[in-house]
């Protein structure tokens, strides 16, 4: 392709920034595609945001199964393209599509039948906030096999050296996102007013959008997609291989998701403005660790390719210049976010009552930011070297942390922060000790 990135040769930080600055901008991107949905969301009323915050854990947690199809084949399809190995470049690409087809549309299928259980264990407690948020979640969790297609289809590109694709794609999504979104909540013209349902509506379409334009763009592409053959019966091997890579990843999203929606349920027991503050503060935040998590996949594509081909010194330089980046940038969300929590949450929520509880999150959370940069960077760079458990077994070990330090602290004066003080201390846990941990096992690879 016209647009891939030579990874294998050329100056590194040349080549790694080629490809991380579109994945970034397509995290940003992202970033404001969800946070455009919290704005509009916002001006109906924090109910309206509570209710989008609780079924929105379930789209999380869906990232979360995708990320097994997404890690497994990115990682697999660059460690064949470094190594030469085209055929099975295509093998692997294949799968992990078949893969995310699959689990796309069994998700949404048991999202609609089980809308009412799985909203009920939040314990809202407002019936017109239980209502909205079963909307939300058969609509955007029903057809959430766009997403899951989205991502697969990003992984592989960036494996590929390709992130231009993505970020168009993306931002076109983004634009009928934003335009779409005041048109069907509020109603415009011809249009009712749909309140949460036409936010719901607003995103699913945009990330159908967002699946043409992947289609449309890598239908003639020779290397891989050319050759793809979707109705190909699927190969076990590569499926065993896209597994092995994914899984831990994948476990690791989907019961990080789980203990947030065990802390989500707690705050609901402070009411239901509190839930509001959560579902905004952290799309806020995820200004910092969505831009990571875009750097962390060129990290990752770069280190796969350059691993496949056996150069691991290029590999390494590779990592230790993306730190450099994502450090300053974490330390820049970190000042920002301590410094102007205020006029930055009332963007989304202008509630005169529920403006201070909004600050101390963005306040408390900001702290954390440098180091969740840290560990998702290092994830990143894990996955490249086909290693993807040691970042899961300090991320589950410390994520599970959260739960009892929660219970301890909100018992104290702290109260509501203490339940983002135990999110924020086990963050800048994860951060020091997964560096460290791959410090260690590079020095057993290189040896």
């Amino acid at each position: 392709m016209r647009q891939k990135i030579d990874l294998l040769n050329g100056p590194v930080f040349s080549s790694l920034t080629k490809l991380a600055l579109p994945i970034m901008a397509t995290s940003l991107v992202q970033m404001a595609y969800n946070l455009t949905d919290m704005i509009w969301i916002g001006r109906i009323s924090s109910d309206a945001v509570a209710s989008v915050g609780a079924a929105g854990m379930y789209m999380w947690f869906a990232n979360g199964i995708a990320s097994l199809a997404k890690m497994g084949g990115q990682v697999k399809v660059g460690h064949a393209l470094g190594a030469r190995e085209d055929e099975k470049a295509v093998s692997y690409a294949r799968n992990a599509i078949q893969l995310a087809l699959f689990f796309g549309l069994l998700y949404g299928f048991l999202s609609i039948v089980f809308q009412v259980p799985l909203i009920g264990f939040f314990r809202l407690n407002s019936p017109a906030v239980i209502k909205d948020a079963q909307v939300y979640l058969a609509v955007t969790c029903g057809l959430v096999v766009f997403s899951f297609l989205n991502q697969v289809l990003t992984g592989i590109l960036t494996a590929m050296g390709n992130s231009r694709t993505s970020l168009l794609a993306t931002a076109t999504g983004l634009i009928i996102n934003i335009v779409l979104d005041p048109v069907l909540i509020f109603g415009v013209g011809p249009f009712p007013h749909l309140g949460v349902l036409g936010a719901a509506i607003a995103t699913v379409f945009a990330q159908a959008v967002v699946t043409c334009m992947f289609i449309l763009a890598v239908k003639n592409e020779p290397e891989i997609f050319l050759r793809l053959h979707l109705l190909t019966r699927p190969s076990l091997s590569a499926i065993q291989e896209i597994i092995r890579i994914g899984l831990p990843s994948s476990l690791q999203n989907m019961l990080f998701t789980a203990i947030s929606m065990i802390i989500a349920r707690m705050v609901a027991g402070f009411g239901d403005a509190a839930v509001a503050v959560q579902k905004v503060g952290s799309q806020i935040e995820s200004i910092s660790w969505m831009t990571s998590d875009g750097f962390a996949a060129a990290v990752n594509s770069f280190i796969a390719q350059n691993f496949g081909a056996g150069n691991l010194s290029r590999a390494r330089k590779g990592y230790q210049k993306s730190m450099v980046v994502v450090l300053l940038w974490g330390a820049f969300c970190t000042f920002v976010l301590i410094v102007f929590p205020e006029p930055i949450f009332r963007i989304f929520i202008p509630e005169a009552d529920i403006l201070p509880m909004g600050v101390d999150y963005l306040r408390i959370l900001g702290v954390s930011q440098l180091f969740m940069c840290m560990e998702i960077t290092t994830a990143g760079a894990f996955a490249g070297l086909g290693k993807t458990l040691p970042p899961s077994i300090v991320s589950i070990t410390l994520n599970c942390a959260r739960i009892p330090l929660a219970f301890a602290l909100i018992s104290t004066p702290l109260g509501l922060n203490g339940i983002w003080w135990s999110i924020t201390i086990s963050s800048i846990f994860k951060g020091i000790v997964l560096v460290l941990v791959y410090q260690i096992r590079w020095k057993k690879q290189a040896g």
